[in-house]
């Protein structure tokens, strides 16, 4: 029997797209497949945004990043507006505890989320630095994050927010931006798959082989988790989401509107909703995991909402209840460590994507770009303009790398989904379609001007 009101244990981790072996990478992760053969993976859940903060704010929010204020990374000075209610505090008002482990990215101030407990040092934000978020590695957070569960009495139910560092690249002593393989067990080169969306190069390979240590330790602390869940019998009591915020850092993935940047892994398990192997492929957003996550925990009347929630619960899909699938999906950037603004629809065939500003057809974030496989694609992609415009036929090109946004075959969807994309920026008041976005930190950037697609007013 499903618990009325299950503890919810949530686990985080940068940069991992859907790079495990449930998901058909070729890497071993047996405890995170195991998580996923007793519960339920979903193979179509997509982010709202390709770079930590955003997404993460849209997770915690259900609300876009364009409407959050979230629209760049937290140590970029970019924070939620006053007033966004997150996650724990939705919990904390039907009688949840609210606990904070490791890693949080959405604040510079981790007093904002307003946690009951916050259980180790390092939260603010991701560095490059492994000294600095040594406390924020899985294995430490695990380590702690066990500890508090083997407490096993608790008079409330309590939500856990646990973030591990990995798997972010750290900055190394010749300026490369690597995955730190002098903590990680690096793999052969030459036993490692390619990435179909990237040349077959060296480079890129060994990226690949030190990445897999990373997931690797994300895979062990998860698998440690569990484990003390299912000791101390809490499992039977608790629903656990295991996700990431946006894909791999690689080009072509993180910082990216494309499949790989968006893609992200997202597992739950919880008793009699979500403990049957089942996947599913309907179109998610991350928006939509905060309202299911209500609706499993929640009567509606016990909550305060002061905000539109965007996504809409997907717990009739789990209970065999009446459900309408999402159609479409959309995506943004605004700001990274550089002005990207572009917007984004994708349905279950077709990919739009609108460019707003000037930059090379591939854009970088800057760990990626001092990467090896950032090189490498700088080398061939650096320079040639992006164009104002790009439309995927998924079935026909699922690498992204056939653009027929011109193709007279293809009109009739690109006006629609110009038009649909449009629709959503101006019901959501969002600030691009005035113009350029600037942060508080800048006075002035060059303007860029275009014009809205479609007919809507």
């Amino acid at each position: 029997m499903a618990p009325s009101k299950p503890n919810v244990v949530l686990i985080t981790c940068h940069d991992l797209g859907r790079y495990l072996g449930c998901y058909g990478a070729d890497i071993e992760t047996p405890r995170i497949d195991e998580l996923a053969a007793t519960g339920s993976l979903f193979e179509n859940h997509f982010v709202t945004a390709p770079q930590c903060s955003p997404s993460r704010g849209s997770f915690m929010t259900g609300r876009f990043p364009h409407v959050n204020g979230l629209m760049g990374l937290a140590h970029g000075d970019w924070e939620l507006h006053d007033g966004e209610r997150i996650l724990p505090h939705y919990l904390g008002d039907v009688g949840y505890e609210t606990h904070l482990f490791g890693l949080q990215h959405i604040t510079q101030d981790t007093d904002r989320l307003e946690y009951d407990y916050v259980h180790s040092e390092g939260n603010l934000y991701p560095g490059v630095s492994p000294a600095v978020h040594q406390a924020n590695r899985a294995r430490n957070v695990a380590d702690v994050v066990s500890g508090f569960l083997e407490r096993e009495a608790f008079d409330d139910p309590f939500f856990a927010s646990i973030g591990f560092f990995e798997l972010h690249r750290v900055e190394e002593e010749n300026g490369r931006f690597g995955f730190d393989s002098d903590h990680y067990e690096t793999d052969d080169p030459d036993d490692v798959r390619p990435l179909t969306y990237l040349p077959d190069r060296r480079g890129i390979r060994q990226d690949l082989a030190e990445m897999h240590g990373m997931v690797r330790a994300v895979d062990d602390a998860v698998g440690s988790i569990v484990e003390t869940l299912e000791e101390t019998g809490l499992d039977e009591e608790t629903l656990i989401v295991f996700t990431t915020e946006h894909g791999i850092a690689f080009p072509r993935a993180k910082g990216s509107c494309y499949d790989p940047g968006i893609e992200a892994a997202l597992i739950l398990r919880c008793p009699d909703i979500a403990d049957d192997g089942n996947r599913y492929d309907e179109l998610l957003s991350n928006v939509d995991v905060l309202p299911t996550i209500l609706d499993l925990v929640a009567d509606e009347d016990d909550l305060e909402t002061r905000h539109e929630i965007h996504g809409r619960s997907f717990l009739p899909l789990l209970t065999g209840e009446e459900y309408e699938p999402r159609d479409r999906v959309f995506a943004e950037m605004t700001w990274h460590d550089m002005y990207n603004p572009v917007r984004a629809i994708r349905t279950e065939r077709y990919k739009y994507v609108r460019n707003f500003w000037h930059l090379p057809k591939v854009y970088l974030t800057k760990d990626v770009f001092a990467s090896e496989a950032g090189r490498m694609v700088r080398e061939s992609d650096g320079v040639p303009p992006r164009p104002y415009e790009e439309l995927y036929d998924l079935h026909e090109s699922p690498q992204e790398d056939d653009n027929v946004v011109f193709e007279p075959k293809y009109r009739d969807v690109r006006e629609d989904l110009s038009r649909e994309l449009y629709e959503w920026m101006d019901r959501t008041d969002d600030p691009l379609l005035d113009g350029p976005v600037v942060p508080g930190d800048y006075e002035t950037i060059t303007s860029w001007s275009h014009e809205a697609t479609g007919d809507a007013d």
